[in-house]
């Protein structure tokens, strides 16, 4: 920035004003005249202040009873009974930002019925008209705490959110069903809580049971954050499976287990050498990490084409979710086989060690998402490398997948304006809504060209050290500390930077600031490599594409003509500058017809192999909306699918010791 030196500047500001102080009365002399005492607005009256959050201990615990049992309905009934001292205004807080969501995605518009007495006497509360996650509620004289009644009205039909109940399980979330009070830490507020469950369900969770009477489970008393870190889930049809690892393996004595859910008792069918992948997860990620920091972890997976797919991380827990073939058609899903380990690595990154923007002292104070990159960008690359590590991916499957995230950044001329800092704030910015043109806007790109990011690092690592240091040092050293412990550690920027020199020492401020500040045309793959692998395209489709494809139920024709289209032809994604950009082709478009021929997706893959030899460009008719026309797209590169061919000359890379487990 160029900055007058201050003499001029005042000058400049006194012209400024003066001229703009002359146009003022010009402007009001041309207007009509206006009676002097002729009534004025007068702003709204003051709103009460919400008191901000302070580290105090809370009057005795608040008691939560929730009914879980309306299964046609889809509705949680609440009870809850919150000690109060004093009278006058009191404000009650929903949840609004959750720690894991990075936005501020509480679903008041869910919570309804809500109920408050004192005393036996009905207390007519007001929303916030600033902040409508608060509740005013005015507590009188002599009254010692406030009795709630109140729903959550979860979604029935996908279109309405996620669908959290089902005749057969049930995903809870405390942070659905509650209010707190204003003025403390979600720490010191404690939360008695105990759930009705249908008769003759299992629930799984990180909480502790306290006591259970039929289908009533009373849970111990934990903190509001702890309740609020512990989602459960609930099944019919139920299993679980040990996955604790022996006392031999370093920081590996706490007790882990997978708790799954089924829509029936036959989509809970494991094979042996899938069971003994997720047990080989948990070694891994023991001696990667040497530590732990949960007393027991559970792995919460529903596997289901009803209830809502999810992937949420949390200390002593995760909450995933997976098709109801998950298991029974294991190979069409390789390419969903990285979700539990990346979100039980957010136990270590994210979880204990967190970027300092994003712990806050309770559940409504905005979160700043700066340092997703690292957050979710590290976690994403051990999602990864754990999955082949681990056995629920093979080598060539680990680098199949780094092939489709470098070809996916490698063509997404976004990065051409667009940095990758910048995207920490997509989770804000739109939540996830649907965009047109993903490629050119850019999306959440600190997950995976995060991952890339972390990649080099890890090379680059290997490099300065002549292969004796890694990012597992880093890892071990700035994730694993203070064994056992599950209070949050925080760190900033510098932190990170810091931690990385103690590993190996370089400007490696200079070097993360390049990669997350700068532009670019294409991604960064240098760690490909650094790693003694190349991208190169090809016309054959790896199984790890072929699997992403069907999950998604597209067909990838991304680097050839730049779609991605559904099997019945329309366009779910249009690569920014490809030759389907150029013809006006945009999401939502369908193809009908490709030279005259009727869409199919075997004919429409064929016909761009065979105009390789050709000069003759691809007719494709389209429709939109109720609109018809016809393009012609003159393409002749081929099929192109992306893959790491190794490096000539290179007989061995370190991304093959990176894919390889830890002894």
């Amino acid at each position: 920035m160029h900055t007058l030196p201050v003499s001029r500047r005042s000058s400049l500001m006194r012209g400024i004003a003066t001229a703009a102080l002359s146009a003022g009365l010009l402007a009001a002399a041309s207007l009509p005249a206006v009676a002097q005492d002729q009534p004025q607005p007068e702003p709204a009256p003051p709103v009460p202040p919400i008191q901000a959050p302070q580290d105090r201990p809370y009057a005795g615990p608040i008691t939560l009873r929730i009914d879980a049992t309306d299964l046609d309905r889809h509705i949680f009934t609440a009870h809850e009974t919150i000690p109060v001292a004093g009278s006058g205004d009191t404000v009650l807080l929903f949840p609004k930002w959750v720690p894991g969501d990075h936005s501020p995605t509480g679903q008041i518009d869910k919570f309804a019925s809500l109920v408050i007495h004192a005393g036996g006497t009905r207390l007519a509360w007001v929303r916030d008209p600033v902040d409508v996650y608060a509740f005013h509620v005015p507590v009188p004289q002599g009254a010692t705490s406030l009795e709630l009644d109140f729903q959550y009205l979860s979604p029935v039909v996908p279109n309405e959110g996620r669908v959290v109940m089902t005749p057969t399980m049930l995903s809870l979330q405390a942070n659905e069903i509650l209010l707190y009070p204003a003025g403390y830490f979600s720490r010191d507020l404690p939360f008695d809580m105990t759930v009705t469950y249908p008769a003759g369900w299992t629930a799984f969770a990180g909480l502790d049971v306290a006591s259970r009477q039929g289908a009533v489970v009373h849970y111990k008393t934990v903190p509001l954050n702890t309740l609020v870190d512990n989602p459960i889930l609930a099944g019919r049809y139920v299993r679980r499976e040990d996955l604790s690892p022996p006392a031999t393996v370093p920081g590996g004595t706490a007790p882990v287990h997978l708790d799954i859910a089924g829509d029936v008792p036959d989509d809970l069918a494991i094979a042996p050498a899938v069971l003994q992948a997720y047990r080989n997860l948990v070694v891994q990620e023991q001696r990667l990490f040497g530590s732990h920091h949960y007393d027991h972890y559970d792995f919460l997976l529903s596997v289901s084409d009803q209830l809502g797919d999810i992937g949420e991380e949390h200390h002593r827990s995760s909450e995933n979710g997976e098709g109801a073939d998950d298991f029974t058609a294991w190979d069409k899903n390789l390419a969903d086989r990285d979700l539990l380990p990346h979100e039980s690595t957010h136990s270590w990154n994210g979880k204990f060690r967190r970027p300092a923007d994003l712990w806050q002292p309770n559940f409504n104070t905005p979160e700043r998402d700066s340092l997703l990159w690292v957050y979710e960008g590290q976690t994403e690359y051990w999602g990864k490398i754990l999955s082949a590590r681990s056995g629920l991916w093979t080598k060539q499957d680990g680098l199949d997948q780094l092939a489709d995230m470098a070809a996916s950044y490698d063509n997404g001329v976004g990065r051409s304006w667009r940095n990758l800092e910048d995207t920490t704030n997509d989770p804000i910015i739109a939540e996830r809504r649907p965009i047109p043109w993903r490629g050119w806007q850019r999306s959440e790109d600190y997950y995976d060209e995060g991952a890339l990011v972390w990649l080099d690092v890890d090379t680059k690592l290997r490099e300065l050290s002549h292969g004796t240091r890694s990012l597992n040092d880093f890892a071990r050293s700035f994730f694993g500390m203070d064994d056992g412990s599950y209070v949050t550690s925080t760190y900033v920027f510098a932190d990170v930077a810091r931690a990385l020199n103690a590993v190996a020492p370089f400007d490696w401020t200079g070097f993360l600031h390049t990669r997350l500040d700068g532009l670019g045309e294409h991604a960064p793959l240098d760690g490909i490599t650094r790693g003694g692998y190349r991208l190169v395209y090809t016309e054959t489709e790896s199984p790890y594409e072929k699997s992403a494809a069907g999950i998604r139920k597209m067909t990838d024709f991304a680097y050839s003509l730049g779609l991605f289209l559904t099997h019945d032809g329309t366009a779910r994604s249009v690569i920014w500058g490809s030759p389907a950009f150029k013809a006006g082709i945009t999401v939502g478009t369908a193809i009908v017809a490709v030279n005259g021929a009727a869409y199919d997706p075997d004919d429409l893959a064929r016909t761009i192999t065979d105009n390789k030899s050709t000069q003759t460009p691809i007719e494709l008719l389209l429709k939109a909306d109720d609109h018809y026309r016809t393009v012609r797209i003159d393409y002749h590169g081929g099929l192109r699918y992306p893959h790491l061919q190794r490096a000539p000359g290179s007989t061995t890379g370190s991304l093959d010791a990176i894919l390889s487990p830890l002894d």
